[in-house]
């Protein structure tokens, strides 16, 4: 039951990003031009990093030269691309079997530095970096006195119980 943390981390990564982007979308007229450019910052970063890694298990090329993008996208192509990435991650995840999740990849940072990560390691990542990115939106909503949407694991259990 190898494949069950790793599905059910995926759902609560997709949960709380699309709390996030109702949240967000809900106030973005009560954050000045700045905090509006934060968080587009924050959602790009998320959202190409999840991409990054996304051609990193599929064995793909891509073409990012940093952790974001060149060019930023408008706020609801991010939300659009984020709700569909974490689809894919969810299909995916549960698309492998039991040994897929040790099997090691080969890649490169966009430092250009090699590396090499195993499955279970790149799905844990993607889960981690999104949640403190997530916190970092949720404190720019708090500055402002704003109520960020719940992202904790418990919040999730309970809103699926």
């Amino acid at each position: 039951m190898i494949h069950q943390p790793y599905a059910q981390l995926i759902d609560i990564k997709r949960w709380a990003d699309r709390g996030l982007c109702e949240a967000v979308s809900g106030n973005l007229d009560q954050l000045s031009a700045e905090e509006n450019f934060l968080m587009l910052r924050i959602f790009d970063h998320i959202h190409t990093v999840d991409r990054i890694f996304q051609h990193h298990l599929l064995g793909l090329p891509h073409s990012f030269q940093a952790a974001r993008s060149e060019v930023m996208p408008e706020f609801q192509a991010l939300v659009n691309g984020m709700r569909e990435v974490d689809d894919w991650y969810a299909a995916y995840v549960g698309g492998l079997a039991a040994s897929d999740f040790e099997q090691p990849i080969d890649f490169v940072f966009t430092s250009g530095k090699p590396a090499r990560m195993r499955r279970s390691e790149i799905i844990l990542h993607v889960c981690l970096h999104g949640t403190y990115h997530r916190g970092n939106a949720g404190a720019v909503l708090q500055l402002k006195g704003l109520t960020p949407s719940p992202d904790a694991i418990t919040d999730f259990l309970e809103a699926a119980a």
